[in-house]
C-alpha cells in the first residue's frame, strides 16, 4: 500500500518543489519525492491519493528539549504521561521530540529513564518519542534556575555509569556544567556512549568552554539563558557559544525567554546549520493560567511560584516557526533547518529524520501561507487533520 500526498508546495533539501507530490509506502518511508502534473509521475503506483490543494509541506518539527505540555509531565515516569504529550505536541507541529528530565533524585532519574526507553521502544501515538534528554543533575547550582537545588551534583562516574544503564541506549542528549569537578571527564564519557554533550545551567568561562568543546561539549542548552553571559572582559558560555563553531545553540523563541532581537542577533551570528530550535515547554503548556504545582502561568509566562525565575515555557513548535520568522525577518525556507535537519542530526537521528527525502521516515507537517497547522503526519500516519475537525 503506498500513499500519494500531491498538489503541494514541499520544503525539499535543494528548495521549494511547485506542485510536488510526495509518495510513501506502506511502512511509513517515503519512496520517492519530486515534481509533476497532479503526481502524474508516480500515481499509478498508489493506492491512495491525497490532495493538499497547493498547501506547503515541511518536514516535520523535532523538538530535542521538551519536558511535558497538555498537563502531562515526563518527570511522572509514566507511560501514559509520555503518551499524552505525544498527542499534545502532535498538535502543534512536532513529528518527533525527546523527553527531557529535570533534576531529582538519582533514584527518580534512574526510573524516569528506564520508563522513557520502554515508551521509546513500544512507541507512542503522537509525535515520536525518539530518547530521553537528561537535564540535570550535574548542573551548576548559581545557574540553577528552577532547578532542583536539593538535587543538583557535582558530575560523579558511578551516577553516570547508572544514568547510562537505566537508559538503556536510549539517552540522546545530556546537559551538564564542563567546569564543575568532573564535568570534563563527565562529557567525556557520555560522549563515547554515543550520547550528544550539552553545556547547560553552567557558570562556564569562555576558556573552560575551549576545554569542554575538546571533552566532547557540542551543544548548548537554552542558549542566554541559565549560563554566565557575555560581557566584554570575559566573553563566558554565551560567548563560547556564538564564537566556537563547532557548538550548536538551542534558542526559545518566545520573546520571553529571549527578546525577538537576541534571536535575530543570534541568526546573524551563527550559521543557521548551528541553531537548534525548541520549546523547553513544561507540563501545563497549552492550560490555562494558575498555579500548576511548583510553578504558576501567567499570560504563557511561567514562573516559580515565587516569580524569581522562569521555569520553562508554554511554547510548541509551530508557535516558534512562525515566532522566528517574524523575528529574524527571513523566510521560512530559510529558518527550517534550525527546527529540522539541526535538531535530527544533533541527536544522531539525521538517517531517518529532518529532511524530506527518498528513503527517509515519512513525517511532515502541512501548513497554510500564515504557516497555521493543517495537518501532522508521523512515519506516513495522520496523526492530525484540522481539515476533517473543522
Amino acid at each position: 500500500m503506498a500513499t500519494l500526498w500531491y498538489n503541494a508546495r514541499i520544503a525539499a533539501p535543494r528548495g521549494i518543489l511547485a506542485d510536488g507530490y510526495l509518495l510513501v509506502d506502506g511502512t511509513g518511508v517515503i519512496r520517492e519525492i519530486g515534481q509533476s502534473a497532479n503526481g502524474k509521475v508516480a500515481s499509478s503506483e498508489a493506492t491512495e491519493t491525497r490532495d493538499l490543494n497547493g498547501k506547503l509541506v515541511l518536514p516535520g518539527l523535532i523538538d530535542v528539549h521538551v519536558h511535558g505540555g497538555g498537563g502531562f509531565d515526563t518527570m511522572r515516569g509514566a507511560y501514559d504521561d509520555l503518551d499524552g504529550m505525544s498527542r499534545f505536541h502532535a498538535e502543534n507541529g512536532t513529528t518527533s521530540f525527546l523527553a527531557t528530565l529535570t533534576t531529582a533524585d538519582p533514584d527518580v532519574l534512574e526510573s524516569v529513564l528506564a520508563v522513557t526507553a520502554k515508551a521509546t521502544k513500544a512507541g507512542v501515538s503522537g509525535a515520536e518519542l525518539l530518547g530521553a534528554h537528561l537535564e540535570g543533575p550535574f548542573l551548576n547550582a548559581i545557574r540553577a534556575g528552577a532547578q532542583s537545588k536539593a538535587h543538583i551534583a557535582n558530575p560523579d562516574p558511578s551516577l553516570t555509569e547508572r544514568f547510562l544503564k537505566a537508559s538503556d541506549g536510549s539517552m540522546r542528549l545530556v546537559t551538564l556544567a564542563p567546569e564543575l569537578p568532573g564535568g570534563l571527564a563527565a562529557a567525556s564519557r557520555f560522549a563515547a556512549a554515543g550520547v550528544t554533550v550539552s553545556a547547560g545551567h553552567t557558570d562556564a568561562t569562555f576558556e573552560e568552554m575551549e576545554a569542554a568543546v575538546r571533552h566532547g561539549v557540542t551543544h548548548m542548552t537554552h542558549h542566554f539563558n541559565g549560563m554566565r553571559p557575555l560581557h566584554h572582559r570575559e566573553p563566558g558560555a554565551v560567548g563560547a557559544g556564538l564564537l566556537l563553531p563547532s557548538l550548536t545553540i538551542e534558542l526559545i523563541a518566545d520573546g520571553i525567554h529571549t527578546h525577538p532581537e537576541v534571536v535575530r542577533m543570534a541568526f546573524m551570528t551563527k550559521p543557521i546549520s548551528r541553531i537548534c530550535m525548541i520549546t523547553d515547554a513544561v507540563m501545563c503548556a497549552g492550560l490555562p493560567d494558575g498555579e500548576y504545582g511548583d510553578s504558576v502561568m501567567e499570560n504563557g509566562r511561567i514562573y516559580s511560584k515565587d516569580r524569581t525565575t522562569l521555569a520553562g515555557s508554554s511554547l510548541t513548535m509551530i508557535a516558534a516557526l512562525r515566532n522566528t520568522i517574524a523575528f529574524t525577518g527571513l523566510p521560512i525556507w530559510r529558518v527550517l533547518p534550525a527546527f529540522t535537519a539541526v535538531p535530527a542530526r544533533q541527536i544522531g537521528a539525521q538517517a531517518r529524520k529532518g529532511t524530506l527525502e527518498a528513503g527517509k521516515d515519512a513525517d511532515f507537517i502541512v501548513v497554510d501561507d500564515q504557516c497555521e497547522l493543517w495537518m501532522t503526519i508521523v512515519r506516513g500516519q495522520v496523526v492530525v487533520n484540522r481539515e476533517t475537525e473543522g
